[in-house]
């Protein structure tokens, strides 16, 4: 293991997304900062993946109305656009494409940053 230091930045967040961050973190054992990191990768392989910016957002808005209308570990059988959407996900990460996606956007960042295992 590695005695490099990491370069760390403060940033202001909402309160609301620090607080889903950290009940989305909490089950995956993760650190907020980590939580909210990990989001963030999330959508820089968005945006990689050449989705506009319109297109993330009609889909975060069809998936967030969706988990409402269903209510509380329900799931909205309502909306098919959100089950198409949820069932590529579901495909990419089956097969590995997310996760290999995930490692290499982690490597390249790192190998910037002149972090451990650049």
């Amino acid at each position: 293991m590695s005695n490099a230091q990491t370069a760390f930045a403060s940033v202001k967040l909402p309160t609301t997304l620090v607080d889903q961050a950290r009940a989305a973190a909490q089950p995956m054992r993760r650190s907020v900062a980590g939580q909210v990191e990990y989001w963030a990768t999330l959508g820089r392989i968005v945006e990689h993946s050449g989705l506009t910016a319109q297109e993330a957002q009609t889909a975060i808005a069809n998936y967030e109305a969706a988990a409402r209308r269903a209510g509380p570990g329900g799931r909205d059988e309502s909306n098919p656009q959100a089950d198409a959407l949820l069932a590529q996900f579901m495909a990419v990460e089956a097969n590995g494409s997310l996760a290999q996606r995930v490692r290499e956007v982690v490597a390249h960042n790192r190998s910037k940053a002149g972090g451990p295992h650049a």
